[in-house]
């Protein structure tokens, strides 16, 4: 059975993920609040910035900036003005 969750990033109930897909707090963050559909939002803009940005995921700098463009997109949506 599948478990619903109040997506943040749709702002409705939605099929949340199946486990924790991501390490820490953030990762907790994510299971509790973003859903299965917002979360393949993410991994179609995350492949757009690493190709668009050559990043390279051994490079430890370039991982931090792949998670920070990860929150702002997942989390950071209501600094848009209404």
């Amino acid at each position: 059975m599948s478990r619903i969750i109040f997506c943040t990033f749709l702002q409705r109930s939605a099929e949340g993920l199946d486990y924790q897909i991501y390490p820490g707090d953030i990762g907790k963050r994510i299971f509790t609040e973003i859903s299965k559909k917002a979360w393949f939002q993410w991994v179609n803009k995350q492949t757009m910035l690493i190709n668009e940005n050559k990043l390279n995921l051994l490079n430890k700098n370039d991982r931090e900036v792949l998670e920070k463009e990860m929150i702002q997109f997942l989390f950071n949506r209501d600094s848009v003005p209404h």
